[in-house]
């Protein structure tokens, strides 16, 4: 089963669920999709890394054989071709790898090779195989590093993925294999928009869906509200808890700290495997 774990913004407990609800598997398998700011790591502490690079297929223009006459530059929808007195230039940093510049070449003056746009790691804690997506800085688009990812995640057990924040194109291909979207919330107005954010994008791919309510204050929740007013099941309340907090700031697991904890994502996970059967 792949469980997908979503918040509108970064700061909600997104890592934190991810990562205990992995860790509260008998097994289980933690893909950090957050390619820009990978810190499930920081919790797991994984052993026996390795590291594999990710490429994207960029343009090479073989001067000799090109004639200047602009089409692969008219052709680029995202100007990452310049011409200029007799000069090719190529923005690495905005070409989508499309190749469709080598394709309409009269010429078959470009061809493609490969440039490293990040790395794959991964590595292993305890009962928890890692999966970690990291972006090199300055690049784009993580899209291709969390499709390498997602090649690598195995068909069998429990997965949890970790979602990079917010519902762009790079979240999109994180719960694109996910049987489950897990959406974790903040008690706040605030929270109330970035979790209809979230909302949107995972009916919009019909996926089966729950709400984590996390730092649960006794005062109004209007993430709450928000989920009684939309008939969302709200899987798991998690209460502000200082204690909690000191554990997360020690880069700690509360699952494999607290028997409070434990329970409390094991009950989760079950509640989960439910839903996504129904």
């Amino acid at each position: 089963m792949k469980i997908a774990v979503l918040s509108g913004k970064g700061g909600t407990g997104k890592t934190f669920v991810s990562v205990n609800l992995a860790c509260a598997a008998d097994k289980s398998v933690y893909v950090d999709c957050d390619v820009e700011e990978p810190n499930g790591y920081l919790f797991l502490k994984p052993e026996n890394t390795k590291k594999l690079p990710v490429a994207v297929s960029v343009p090479e223009v073989d001067m000799s054989k090109c004639t200047g006459c602009r089409k692969c530059v008219e052709f680029c929808r995202y100007n990452a071709l310049a011409l200029i007195k007799k000069k090719f230039l190529i923005f690495y940093e905005v070409c989508h790898s499309c190749g469709g510049c080598s394709v309409i070449c009269p010429e078959k003056a470009i061809s493609e090779k490969d440039r490293e746009i990040g790395t794959i790691e991964n590595g292993t804690s305890e009962n928890v195989t890692i999966l970690t997506g990291c972006l090199n800085t300055g690049e784009v688009s993580g899209v291709p590093i969390i499709k390498g990812l997602m090649e690598k995640m195995p068909n069998q057990g429990t997965t949890v993925i970790d979602c990079p924040p917010g519902s762009a194109c790079i979240v999109m291909e994180s719960i694109r294999k996910a049987d489950f979207c897990i959406l974790v919330a903040e008690p706040t107005l605030f929270g109330v928009h970035n979790l209809e954010m979230v909302y949107n994008l995972v009916k919009l791919f019909k996926k089966p869906f729950g709400v984590v309510l996390n730092k649960c204050l006794p005062e109004e929740n209007p993430a709450e509200k928000f989920c009684i007013d939309k008939k969302i099941n709200i899987l798991a309340k998690v209460p502000f808890n200082q204690d909690l907090g000191k554990l997360n700031s020690k880069g700690l697991i509360a699952v494999r700290e607290t028997k409070q904890y434990k329970e409390l994502f094991q009950k989760l996970l079950k509640d989960v495997e439910k839903e996504a059967e129904q």
